[in-house]
């Protein structure tokens, strides 16, 4: 790995995430692009890399379960009326270029790849900016066009009939601490009460930092956040909850998160506040 296959981000001169270009990952991992480690100002890692229970979770990147039946997740794919199966069915995402980029972000190009070749192309931004002494935010949106001649669609396991398992999209594996995180939104507490549903802002309280997802655009905002936080603390968007996600030749899905980078834990008022500032910033 060479240095111009990783980012570092920084924010007022300090390095807050360190995103890896070009990783050397196994083919059932899915290999692509990822920001690992990413932390709080105070220096305290709030990401995991491919952890024990879930090898195929690389700290904060995109990733979709089935893209017209190939796996961009990495790890099992989970099979109608036969449930988490092992298949060569793997796609990549494949950096092709960095249209920008600068200490404080960038905005790069990538070809999603399976089998029958060019599935998907990607236009990634990714900006780091500062908040307060003790919190910053990463802006991150995803552009997806589909370039095959024909239709494509996303879907997850719960398209597939596996409930409560809509994940795909953006995904963020948090660090994993001896007690698990609390989550909350500005009307809810507890995963019961957030995972699968819609909310402005989602917060997840680790024992001295917080992370707070916002969804920015219509569309964004619209997607149910997939959230878990006993088995491992980990918080996306939800690109195909109900449905599949259908999309056309030469149409793209767009969707922005922006998330809250906090030490300590932040009350709900505290994380409405910053998540107002990181958004008009």
């Amino acid at each position: 790995m060479t240095g111009h296959d990783v980012v570092v981000l920084r924010v007022a001169g300090r390095p807050v995430g360190r995103y890896v270009t070009r990783p050397e990952l196994p083919a059932r991992l899915s290999p692509r692009p990822y920001l690992h480690p990413v932390t709080t100002l105070g220096g305290t890692a709030v990401t995991e890399l491919s952890p024990a229970d879930h090898a195929h979770h690389l700290g904060v990147g995109v990733a979709v379960p089935d893209v017209e039946g190939f796996n961009f997740w990495g790890g099992r794919t989970y099979v109608r009326d036969q449930g988490p199966t092992e298949l060569d069915n793997h796609g990549s995402q494949r950096h092709t270029a960095y249209q920008l980029r600068d200490p404080d972000g960038f905005v790069e190009e990538l070809r999603w790849t399976a089998e029958p070749g060019e599935l998907l192309r990607e236009r990634r931004t990714v900006a780091a900016t500062g908040l307060t002494d003790t919190a910053w935010a990463l802006d991150l949106t995803f552009s997806l066009t589909n370039t095959t001649p024909g239709p494509l669609s996303l879907g997850s396991p719960a398209t597939n009939g596996r409930p409560g398992a809509a994940y795909g999209g953006f995904f963020w594996r948090a660090r994993k601490e001896e007690t698990a995180p609390d989550v909350f939104t500005a009307h809810a507490e507890g995963v019961d009460e957030v995972h699968g549903r819609t909310a402005d802002w989602i917060a997840l309280a680790g024992s001295t930092w917080t992370l707070v997802f916002a969804g920015v655009t219509a569309p964004t905002r619209q997607d149910p956040w997939f959230v878990r936080t006993a088995e491992y603390p980990g918080v996306g968007s939800s690109l195909a909850h109900d449905a599949r996600l259908p999309v056309p030749p030469g149409e793209t899905v767009v969707r922005r998160i922006v998330t809250v980078v906090a030490d300590g834990r932040l009350t709900r008022d505290e994380a409405a506040a910053l998540v107002r500032k990181a958004v008009t910033a």
